[in-house]
């Protein structure tokens, strides 16, 4: 069978090579130059690594055995990496339960019923009801006023901004159950994993066994119309031409979709309740590492970016020519200005947060400083968010979607985009 897929994502990708394996001929259509959406690479100069920051957790089993199945399993590195926190001025290592106990700007009681909200959300099954509690008023019934306010609350500025008055309970009990699970219960430490060479051998080696099959990836192709052929099938028109298809699954954005698909295709719901999340993200390059951990928790409205991620805390320096990269993210509404600012003023800005956590820091340090930016980086969880969702109905059997808007329980995360494909692949038989 001849199947078109329309974006060259994590997800279009990976329907790709599933469909090819099974013998069908597929065209993947990119309209960027690169491969990988989201996770895509970016050339820092001596090395090429992640644009922005990803990891592997132990529990993502459905991205670990992709991985494994397109023959990269023995690039897969686990690390023990630790965790900090920026808060009053002071950076404070939170790595271990001693250390945890010992975190001054709580007190005791605000340290177990910490814990106490951590584990139960982790335990949490029915994430519908989640959807209609502020995630105010959850975490201050389950943390108390103290906890929350010296820690919950920025952490939700810093994470979307004042829209944290109306975001769900679910926003940060999907972060709590994946993220809880990347801790060794036995060890007391935190293992998290990457792949060697970053996701650019991911897509390399997708792009390899997509090939292989007689199938074939194009990038810069820009799918500018899909409509129903009168005698079965559908046509793609991109770049000026058109070709027909047996099948066409789209996995862009449904704005996009609303754009390039006739309507006899496809009927899609009113969106205009969707919010998105854009995120800036500047990548430092330096000479010695920042801070001793993988991540460091911001807990400062001075700051104005999200949090540190010190990725050569796990990536091994031969993967960065000795350097260091560190990550400082800001998320932010699909539609602030600050996504329109220039790289030198979004340079500027994070300097002024960067100094005031790392004083010492001089232009000798520096090697490099990298401005990455994604307008719609994942939908902003209100209340109510599952039925705010646009409703997608393919009026044609030979029309298929699967995008992140369907992800109401999900953090978007490549674990999730595999799982999604998998479940896709299995309930429609080609």
């Amino acid at each position: 069978m001849n199947i078109g897929v329309i974006g060259g994502g994590m997800m279009g990708l990976a329907l790709a090579y599933r469909l090819s394996q099974q013998g069908h001929k597929i065209t993947v259509f990119e309209s960027n130059k690169q491969l990988g959406g989201l996770t895509t690479h970016h050339d820092y100069g001596p090395f090429v690594w992640d644009r922005f920051y990803h990891v592997i957790l132990p529990s993502d089993t459905y991205l670990i055995n992709f991985i494994k199945e397109i023959g990269l399993g023995e690039q897969l590195r686990w690390r023990s990496t630790l965790t900090g926190c920026y808060i009053d001025e002071k950076l404070y290592s939170i790595s271990n339960s001693v250390e945890f106990l010992r975190f001054p700007p709580l007190t005791f009681i605000g340290k177990l019923r910490l814990a106490i909200t951590l584990l139960y959300g982790s335990k949490i099954k029915n994430w519908r009801r989640l959807e209609t509690i502020p995630v105010e008023d959850w975490l201050l019934k389950l943390s108390g006023k103290n906890t929350y306010e010296k820690l919950w609350k920025p952490l939700l500025l810093a994470k979307v901004g004042e829209n944290y008055k109306r975001v769900s309970a679910v926003f940060i009990w999907s972060y709590i159950k994946r993220l809880f699970s990347a801790r060794d219960s036995s060890l007391h430490k935190e293992q998290l994993g990457y792949v060697a060479g970053g996701y650019k051998s991911v897509f390399d080696q997708l792009d390899k066994l997509i090939s292989a099959s007689g199938s074939q990836i194009r990038t810069g192709a820009k799918v500018e119309y899909i409509a129903p052929c009168l005698q079965g099938g559908v046509w793609v028109e991109h770049n000026g031409e058109k070709e027909h298809f047996d099948k066409v699954i789209f996995t862009g954005p449904v704005n996009i979709l609303q754009q390039v698909a006739a309507p006899e295709l496809v009927n899609i719901s009113a969106t205009d309740g969707v919010e998105y999340l854009g995120v800036i993200c500047m990548a430092l390059i330096t000479r010695k590492a920042l801070v001793p951990y993988y991540i460091v928790n911001l807990a400062d409205q001075r700051i104005p970016f999200t949090g540190v991620l010190g990725m050569s805390n796990l990536v091994s320096l031969q993967e960065t020519a000795g350097l260091h990269i560190t990550y400082f993210p800001k998320y932010v509404s699909a539609d602030d200005p600050l996504l329109q600012q220039s790289d030198d003023e979004v340079r500027k800005l994070f300097f002024r947060g960067l100094r005031l956590i790392f004083p010492e820091i001089t232009t000798d340090d520096i090697v490099a400083v990298h401005i990455n930016r994604a307008a719609k980086m994942q939908p902003l969880q209100v209340l109510n968010y599952s039925s705010l969702v646009p409703k997608v109905v393919t009026e044609h059997n030979d029309f298929f979607v699967l995008n992140n808007s369907q992800f109401v329980n999900d953090t978007l995360n490549n674990n999730t985009v595999v799982k999604h494909v998998d479940n896709f692949i299995n309930k429609n038989l080609f």
